[in-house]
C-alpha cells in the first residue's frame, strides 16, 4: 500500500499516566480511523482492548495502530508506561523510526520518561518530546521544559511550538518561527527561534554563510534542517499538547508528516542492511505476536525493505522454514483491515504462520541475511510454581511456554540445584497477569511461592575422612573401607586416585567417585552443590568376596562427609549486581533499605535527571524487591539485576539457614 515516502512509523512512549492512550485515540479520530474517541475510564479505547488492560485501566501491551493524516500513512504504537512491561517498549522501538515521548506537564519527567529517552537513544532513532496534559491544574510548560533542559541540555531540548495560556486557559500553540506572538511569551519564542536557526545553520557551511548574509533561513531550509537534526539525534523538538482539549495535536501531526524520518532512512543495525529500498527482496522483522480468540495466532511484522505481497511465498530466515504469506492485515487494536501489499515502514499482521518467534526475520527470498534479534531485558523476579491440582504440571508448562512465545520477558525454567520450576518476569504485577492469562486461556491454576535460594557449599581448610562399610545379610555381605583427603581447590572439583599397592582395586575407584559426587551434589550443610574441592582417595581395604561397587560408593560417600566436616565447611550465596533508577528524593530511603539487605553500594550517578545506584545485594534479599521498590518510591523507581558471583554467607546468617534446613529435614523424616 502506498509508497515509503508517504509512510511515518513512530511510537508513543513515556511514564504511566502521561496521556499516551488519550493522545493515540485523538490521532486515530483525526485520521478517520474511528468516529468517536474512547477513554481509559470508559474501557473503550482502541489501544487498551485486552481484558486485563481494561481491568487495570492501564496499558500492558504495545498496541499497533494505523491511520492517515493529510495523505501520509501513520503507523504507530501506544506503549505501556509501567516498568514491568517495558519489554513491550523495546520490541516496538526495534521496528520504529522515531520515538514520541510524553512528559506530564503536572508531574514532570518520571522514571518511565527517562527509560523511554534512554532506550530510544540507544536504538538511535529520532526523538521528539510532547509536554502533555497542559490543560490541567498546576500544569506548567516552562517549568517542565526547564527540567527537561537540565536533564538533556538547552541546545538539545528545543520547543517547536509554545503554548498560549495556562491550565484551563490554555487555548492554542504558536510556532516559534512566527514573529507575531503574544507579548508575554515573545522572549521565550524568540530564544527558541534563535536556538533552532543556529543549530540548523551549523549543519552545513553553505547554509551558515547564507544565514549570516540574510539573517534568516527559508521555510524549506528550516524544514530540512529540523528533519536532519532530529534524525542525527542532536536535538529533541518539543510540542506542547492537550489531547483532552484538542490543542496542539494538529501542529504535532503536521510535524510528523513534514519532519519525521521516512522509512527509507531506517536506522541501520549491526549485521543488518546498510541501505533500505522499495526495490529488491522484501524483508522484515517479527516484533510482536498475540493469540487472538477469533483469528488464532497473529504475527506482527515491520517491512524493513522491499514490498511484501499478500498470498505469496515467504521464508523465515531465522529458522530456514518456507511459509505461505496469507492476507496482509493492517491492525488498529483488535480491528484488522486487509490490504494487498506492505511497503517499507508498514506494520502488518499475518494470521496462522507455522512457527514464528519474536525477533525472526522474514523475507521473500531465502538468500537475505537475518536481521539482529531483539535484546530483551533479563527477568528480575521469579516464583516457584506447582500445579494446584495434581497431574496438571505438564499442562501448566505448555500454557506458560505459549504465553512466553508472545512475551519474551517471561521465562519458564527448571532449577536443577533447587529442583524447582521457576516462572520469571519483570515483577509481581507482570507475573500475576501471566498467572491470570494461564487460568483464563488454558484453564489451569498454579501455586506461586518464593523460590529457594541456590546456595553453594565449600571448605576453607583441609580435612580427612575414613569410613568402613561392613554388612552381613546371611549370604554374600558388603565390605569396603575408604580413606579420603579434601582441600580447597580454586579451579573447581577434582578427584584424584592416590591409592598405592592395590589397597583398593582400580575397578572400585569409579564407585568411590560416584559416592563422592553424590555428596558434591547435595552437601552436608543445607543439601546444596559443593564446589571448589579437591578429593583424593589414598587408602582403603577390600574383601575378595564381599566387596562390590555399591559398598565402595557408600564408603566413599560417608568418608567424604566426615572429611568435609573437618575442613571448616562454609555456605556460599549468589550475589546480584543491581542497578536502580530513582528520583533524587528517594535516595535516603533506598540507600537505607539496601544496607538493611546486606547490600554494598558501589557507585552513584545521574542519568536523564534520575539518580542511578549501582549495588551488589545477596539474591536472598531480592526475592520481592520489585514490590518493595514500587512501594518505597510510589511506582517511580525501576531496577535491573543480573548474577555477579557467589560469596560466603556471614556466619550468623548461615547458622539460621542451616538450622532451618535441618528442621525441615527432620519434619520430612517424621
Amino acid at each position: 500500500m502506498g509508497n515509503a515516502a508517504n509512510v511515518r512509523n513512530f511510537i508513543i512512549a513515556g511514564h504511566a499516566g502521561s496521556g499516551k492512550t488519550t493522545l493515540s485515540e485523538l490521532i486515530l479520530k483525526k485520521g478517520g480511523a474511528i468516529q468517536r474517541m474512547g477513554s481509559v475510564e470508559s474501557k473503550n479505547t482502541v489501544s487498551d482492548f485486552m481484558p486485563e488492560e481494561q481491568e487495570r485501566q492501564a496499558g500492558i501491551y504495545a498496541s499497533t495502530l494505523h491511520c492517515e493524516w493529510k495523505g501520509t500513512q501513520l503507523f504507530f504504537s501506544d506503549t505501556p508506561g509501567y516498568g514491568e512491561f517495558f519489554g513491550q517498549v523495546l520490541s516496538s522501538l526495534r521496528i520504529t523510526d522515531a520515538a514520541v515521548v510524553l512528559v506530564d506537564a503536572v508531574d514532570g519527567p518520571q522514571v518511565g520518561t527517562a527509560r523511554a529517552w534512554k532506550l530510544a537513544k540507544k536504538r538511535r532513532v529520532a526523538r521528539y518530546g510532547v509536554v502533555s496534559r497542559l490543560d490541567r491544574e498546576r500544569a506548567d510548560f516552562k517549568a517542565t521544559l526547564e527540567i527537561m533542559r537540565h536533564n538533556h541540555g538547552r541546545n538539545v531540548i528545543i520547543p517547536l511550538y509554545w503554548p498560549v495560556g495556562k491550565e484551563q486557559g490554555f487555548e492554542r500553540v504558536v510556532s516559534v518561527f512566527e514573529k507575531d506572538v503574544p507579548a508575554d511569551i515573545a522572549d521565550d519564542v524568540a530564544e527558541c527561534r534563535q536556538l533552532w536557526l543556529d543549530a540548523i545553520a551549523e549543519t552545513d557551511e553553505e547554509l551558515m554563510n547564507r544565514y549570516f548574509e540574510n539573517g534568516t533561513l527559508t521555510p524549506e531550509e528550516i524544514r530540512k534542517g529540523l528533519h536532519g537534526l532530529a534524525l542525527a539525534g542532536s536535538t529533541i523538538p518539543v510540542f506542547p499538547v492537550s489531547a483532552a482539549k484538542d490543542i496542539g495535536v494538529d501542529e504535532m501531526l503536521d510535524a510528523i508528516r513534514d519532519i519525521f524520518p521516512i522509512p527509507l532512512e531506517y536506522v541501520p543495525l549491526e549485521g543488518g542492511p546498510d541501505k533500505v529500498s522499495e526495490e529488491g527482496d522484501a524483508f522484515g522483522i517479527v516484533f510482536k505476536m498475540i493469540n487472538d480468540p477469533y483469528s488464532g495466532q497473529l504475527t506482527f511484522i515491520r517491512t524493513v525493505s522491499g514490498i511484501f505481497k499478500s498470498e505469496s511465498d515467504i521464508y523465515n530466515i531465522s529458522t530456514g522454514a518456507k511459509e505461505r504469506l496469507g492476507q496482509i492485515l493492517l491492525v488498529n487494536g483488535k480491528t484488522t483491515t486487509p490490504v494487498a501489499e506492505a511497503c517499507p515502514g508498514t506494520v502488518f499482521a499475518i494470521a496462522k504462520l507455522k512457527g514464528p518467534h519474536i525477533g525472526d526475520t522474514f523475507s521473500s527470498s531465502p538468500g537475505v541475511p537475518a536481521l539482529p534479534r531483539i535484546d530483551f531485558p533479563t527477568p528480575v523476579m521469579s516464583y516457584a510454581i506447582s500445579a494446584v491440582k495434581s497431574g496438571e504440571d505438564e499442562k501448566i508448562i505448555t500454557g506458560l511456554n505459549k504465553i512466553a512465545e508472545t512475551d519474551p520477558t517471561v521465562s519458564v525454567t527448571r532449577n536443577h540445584e533447587t529442583h524447582q520450576t521457576l516462572l520469571s518476569g519483570m515483577g509481581d504485577q507482570h507475573l500475576a497477569i501471566v498467572a491470570k492469562r494461564l487460568k483464563e486461556q488454558f484453564k489451569v491454576e498454579m501455586n506461586m511461592d518464593t523460590p529457594k535460594v541456590p546456595y553453594r557449599e565449600t571448605i576453607t581448610s583441609n580435612g580427612e575422612g575414613h569410613y568402613r562399610h561392613k554388612k552381613q545379610t546371611g549370604g554374600a555381605g558388603q565390605f569396603a573401607e575408604v580413606y579420603l583427603r579434601v582441600a580447597y581447590n580454586e579451579p573447581g572439583y577434582e578427584f584424584a586416585n592416590e591409592v598405592v599397592g592395590g589397597a583398593i582395586p582400580k575397578n572400585f575407584i569409579p564407585a568411590v567417585e560416584k559416592g563422592v559426587l553424590e555428596v558434591m551434589s547435595a552437601g552436608p550443610l543445607v543439601g546444596c552443590i559443593v564446589e571448589n574441592v579437591r578429593v583424593a582417595v589414598y587408602d582403603g581395604k577390600y574383601h575378595p568376596v564381599d566387596s562390590n561397587e555399591m559398598a565402595f560408593k557408600i564408603a566413599g560417600r560417608r568418608a567424604l562427609r566426615e572429611a568435609i566436616s573437618q575442613a571448616r565447611p562454609v555456605l556460599l550465596e549468589p550475589v546480584m549486581k543491581v542497578t536502580i533508577h530513582i528520583p533524587d528524593s528517594y535516595m535516603g530511603d533506598i540507600s537505607g533499605d539496601l544496607n538493611h539487605k546486606r547490600g554494598r553500594i558501589l557507585g552513584m550517578s545521574v542519568e536523564d535527571g534520575l539518580q542511578v545506584i549501582e549495588a551488589e545485594v545477596p539474591m536472598a534479599e531480592m526475592a520481592k524487591y520489585a514490590t518493595e521498590l514500587r512501594s518505597i518510591t510510589q511506582g517511580r523507581g525501576s531496577f535491573e539485576m543480573e548474577f555477579a558471583r557467589y560469596e560466603r554467607v556471614p556466619s550468623n546468617v548461615a547458622d539460621a539457614i542451616i538450622a532451618a534446613h535441618q528442621s525441615e529435614a527432620e519434619e520430612d523424616n517424621d
